[in-house]
């Protein structure tokens, strides 16, 4: 499940976060568990904590890419 966590935060540098939700929701609509991923991808983890993370991501990057 590393590989999720590590494609997580790529997706993250390269998308918005509007486009990272929809990925998100994409997921849920899928056959995949997508609940098991996120439990996986964000063990440990808490809304605040999730929400800092995010703003510092955003701070550091300039985000050219970014529709």
């Amino acid at each position: 499940m590393e590989v999720l966590k590590e494609a997580t935060v790529i997706l993250l540098n390269h998308l918005s976060l509007a486009k990272m939700a929809r990925l998100i929701a994409a997921w849920q609509r899928d056959d995949s568990d997508y609940l098991n991923i996120q439990n996986q991808l964000f063990e440990g983890e808490t809304v605040d904590t999730l929400y800092d993370k995010l703003k510092d991501l955003e701070s550091r990057k300039p985000w050219p890419n970014r529709l």
